[in-house]
């Protein structure tokens, strides 16, 4: 694999309840560049990293850590913010880690594409990382929820899709 310089020496706190998934985590980001990786398997270790260090990253499971609750606190902090999830996988935790300001969205099954990802988080404008997110999520969820999942939310994927377009414009000049 590839080292790479995006994730060099940066700090990443990753919380899952799931201590496999969190020696996933691990393995692949240490692969990829010499990072200091804080893990928490719980939501009270993870407040206590929260608030204690100044992340450059954080990725937080949705279910069994209270992973919305964490968001909140990470976005108060100005932490960018990565959700990842495999039972929580809906369009409706997609919306909430939207509203709640994650920067992006990962399924578990993704992990493989951990460091590209996380390298995108880092390098590009929140639009374009939402943008190329909702790329890859829209075709899981396309696959696992049928073409119309948006329908039931039409109007803020709208907005949101016409946010991003505007933002994106706006960097662009």
């Amino acid at each position: 694999m590839a080292r790479s310089e995006i994730l060099q020496d940066k700090l990443i706190l990753a919380v899952d309840d799931e201590e496999d998934v969190l020696e996933i985590i691990e393995e692949e980001l240490t692969d990829a560049a010499d990072v200091t990786l804080h893990t928490a398997t719980t939501f009270e270790k993870a407040q206590q990293y929260l608030v204690s260090y100044t992340y450059d990253l954080v990725i937080l499971d949705i279910m069994g850590v209270r992973g919305f609750d964490l968001l909140q606190i990470a976005e108060n902090a100005g932490f960018p913010v990565v959700m990842l999830t495999a039972h929580a996988f809906s369009p409706e935790a997609l919306k909430k880690s939207i509203q709640l300001g994650a920067r992006a969205f990962l399924p578990k099954e993704k992990l493989g594409s951990l460091v590209p990802f996380l390298e995108d988080v880092l390098k590009l404008s929140y639009q374009s990382v939402w943008s190329k997110a909702l790329d890859h999520v829209g075709t899981l969820f396309n696959k696992k929820f049928g073409s119309d999942w948006r329908k039931s939310e039409e109007a803020f994927w709208q907005e949101f899709e016409k946010k991003l377009t505007i933002e994106e414009a706006a960097i662009i000049k």
